[in-house]
């Protein structure tokens, strides 16, 4: 009896234990947002946007990065949770996730230049016709799939988001609305299996938002630096 008694109370104690997984890493995203939205006050300046030294952009990154980044990989960290058999993988997997979104941040700073309207109509352009490459639905299906490390799912979710990230740092990598509408979708695709009926029709889209950059950039919210 006293065996029985401690299996039910074990058995009992997961689902409670998921939830403060799922709790935890859900209100580490929205702690972040509070934070970005902080940080980046009066930073937004279009495509004319600087980034500022090292230190203060990769501060800045990473907490875009758990704010945009954790909300889809949710069920991931859960399915790690589950599959360790407790909570105690769970930092390891989140961090080592957030390590891949870090080493393209230092790519962006690496090789961001203050830019154009022009570029940053092509980089959507880019990012639309990406959205319907076989290549974006193998890293979109082993994003929603792989669970064996943080590191090997955050390359995965890396190789499905990556181009929409940079469509982020071309239209205005400060930008707290252009960061809300690409986490969006990063969202629903980590979320939602892939379906021609929506991917179809938002690639158009992306690809529509590319040629109104290059056609009329003036008449973009947020495109253009603020009148001095």
């Amino acid at each position: 009896m006293a065996d029985h008694g401690f299996t039910t109370t074990t058995t009992a104690a997961r689902p409670t234990a998921l939830a403060a997984v799922l709790a935890a890493t859900l209100g580490l995203a929205a702690a972040s947002w509070g934070i970005a939205v902080w940080q980046m006050q009066g930073m937004d300046m279009g495509v004319a946007t600087r980034l500022g030294s090292f230190a203060f952009f990769t501060a800045v990154w990473v907490v875009m990065m758990a704010a945009m980044m954790l909300p889809g990989a949710a069920p991931a960290v859960l399915r790690r949770a589950q599959a360790s058999g407790g909570v105690r993988a769970v930092p390891l997997f989140i961090g080592s996730y957030l390590a891949v979104w870090v080493l393209a941040g230092i790519a962006v700073y690496a090789l961001y230049r203050p830019h154009g309207p022009v570029a940053a109509g092509v980089v959507a352009l880019v990012a639309a016709a990406y959205e319907l490459t076989p290549v974006k639905r193998h890293f979109r299906r082993r994003c929603r799939e792989s669970i064996h490390s943080g590191f090997r799912f955050g390359l995965c979710c890396a190789g499905s988001s990556a181009v929409l990230m940079l469509m982020l740092v071309a239209l205005g990598v400060m930008s707290v609305a252009w960061m809300a509408v690409i986490a969006g979708i990063v969202l629903v695709q980590k979320l939602l299996p892939a379906k021609a009926a929506i991917d179809v029709p938002l690639a158009l889209a992306i690809a529509a938002l590319g040629i109104w950059i290059i056609l009329v950039p003036s008449s973009v919210p947020g495109l253009t630096p603020p009148m001095m």
